[in-house]
């Protein structure tokens, strides 16, 4: 078989995930406290020396290395966590954060269950009963456990997250840090979740009450990158129709008889 074919159809494949990945991070770039994504790939020479230098297994013992396609390969998507701007809405509840850290919210599923996930998503409203809640519902953490206050008083959030009712000291918003961000990933409701390795530290941050911190995507940068994409993607396309013309003048015409 023509190799070619094989090298061109994963640069295609790899130019799709590419693709998916800006396009979601398009559709997210008016989401609050969304993290854009970015997509990394691998080439065959680089796992192949990487699979030869590997001593995790006893020497001179044969073993495979995996199939022969000496193409492109998807590698491992990551999250930028850098910071987003921040947008004025004046509202008390609306919070954002500047440095590390992230909201602590006891999230519940559609089963009822009840787990502790993480956001940068701080545009928070109260219930009816006083329960400071993120817009699908979930309750915002304090370091006391759920925050609840007088719906009807006036409140002020400082820096440190501090909340005041009537110059009375309620309640503090839990704001958690990771030592190594790569042990979290995207839960899906613009939520976080730590994986197992997940180390926890204090952060460094303060609360701006009035603000929310925008999707750090940039519109333009992601043109651009589509625009390459899909450029990428068609030079692929007319690498497979170039070897396909090339296999149809072998076979109908070279063979031919005089």
């Amino acid at each position: 078989m023509v190799k070619g074919l094989y090298t061109a159809y994963t640069g295609m494949i790899n130019e799709q995930h590419r693709m998916d990945t800006l396009t979601n991070n398009l559709a997210n770039s008016t989401t609050v406290g969304f993290k854009k994504e970015g997509s990394t790939s691998q080439s065959f020479d680089a796992l192949l020396a990487y699979k030869l230098k590997d001593s995790s297994e006893a020497p001179n013992i044969p073993r495979n290395i995996g199939f022969n396609q000496p193409g492109v390969k998807i590698g491992e998507n990551y999250t930028d966590y850098s910071q987003g701007s921040f947008k004025i809405t004046d509202n008390t509840f609306d919070l954002a954060l500047s440095g590390e850290g992230f909201f602590t919210i006891e999230f519940t599923n559609k089963a009822g269950e009840t787990s502790t996930k993480y956001t940068r998503d701080g545009e928070f409203t109260l219930t009816q009963e006083g329960y400071l809640v993120t817009k699908d519902g979930d309750f915002v953490m304090g370091t006391d456990g759920r925050i609840q206050l007088d719906p009807v008083k006036d409140t002020v959030i400082d820096e440190r997250g501090n909340i005041f009712q009537d110059d009375a000291l309620i309640s503090q918003i839990r704001i958690t840090d990771f030592e190594d961000y790569n042990y979290l990933k995207k839960y899906g409701e613009n939520l976080l979740e730590p994986v197992e390795g997940a180390t926890y530290k204090n952060a460094d941050y303060k609360v701006h009450s009035g603000y929310l911190e925008m999707s750090n995507v940039n519109i333009v940068t992601e043109m651009v990158d589509l625009i390459a994409i899909t450029r990428q993607y068609e030079s692929n396309q007319k690498i497979i129709k170039s070897i396909d013309n090339t296999l149809e003048i072998a076979s109908t015409q070279l063979g031919r008889l005089g």
